[in-house]
């Protein structure tokens, strides 16, 4: 009997164990939340097609061109224009940015880093607005330096800030930065692209500090994705 009983005892300690194992192990880690991707340079051009034009009149796309052809547009969050790429190389110098490489050099920009130094365009993406002028002034769009921009073309979209102002009669310039990391040639002298770059900046938009691209990327990439969803 006291055999039967042991026997008994061993078979219900068997059967209650391993339960009792799998609710004291530690519950499986929780995985991190998926981040929603960023749009695609196509999503983006998608909420251009149209323009509600805000300039007054249009702007040149270069000094040695008399046609205005480009306007700047309206939309729910944003302002955008399609326009070319001339190649700023304004601020810090530097190997690709000086009195050398660039004729029509300036050791200043419009905006300033955090530390008060002009930006370095060879390796900072940013944009050039126009001064504001009686066709557009940019702050009337509540932009301002510092804001984040999507610049797009050939397929990439490129995440920069408003770096620098420009002419009041033209329109369409970057960095030397921004041209090299969407595939543009960059150098100031004989780089840039005549047409098919879309500019799109959001309104209210500040990227802290002005120089920190990684917060550029990470700020544009959450606005360009509340632009998709809001146009």
């Amino acid at each position: 009997m006291r055999k039967l009983i042991l026997l008994a005892t061993m078979a219900l300690a068997a059967a209650v164990l391993p339960s009792a194992l799998a609710s004291a192990a530690p519950a499986p880690a929780a995985q991190p939340a998926t981040t929603a991707a960023a749009p695609t340079a196509a999503q983006l051009l998608a909420k251009t097609n149209s323009c509600k034009q805000i300039s007054n009149g249009k702007y040149k796309t270069d000094e040695d061109v008399s046609a205005k052809t480009v306007a700047v547009c309206d939309a729910n969050g944003a302002v955008f224009w399609k326009a070319d790429m001339d190649i700023d190389c304004d601020g810090q110098r530097s190997t690709q940015c000086n009195e050398d490489t660039d004729c029509c050099y300036q050791d200043d920009t419009a905006f300033h880093q955090s530390d008060g130094k002009p930006l370095n365009a060879a390796k900072l993406p940013y944009i050039v607005v126009p001064s504001s002028s009686s066709i557009w002034k940019y702050s009337s769009s509540q932009l301002k330096g510092g804001g984040s921009c999507a610049v797009i073309y050939n397929g990439k979209v490129e995440y920069a800030v408003i770096g620098d102002t420009g002419p009041t009669q033209i329109i369409g310039e970057a960095s030397y930065a921004t041209a090299k990391d969407l595939g543009i040639n960059p150098d100031p002298s004989n780089g840039g692209t005549d047409s098919g770059v879309t500019y799109i900046c959001f309104k209210n938009s500040t990227v802290s500090p002005i120089e920190n691209h990684a917060n550029a990327v990470s700020k544009g990439e959450g606005l360009a994705t509340t632009f998709v969803n809001n146009n």
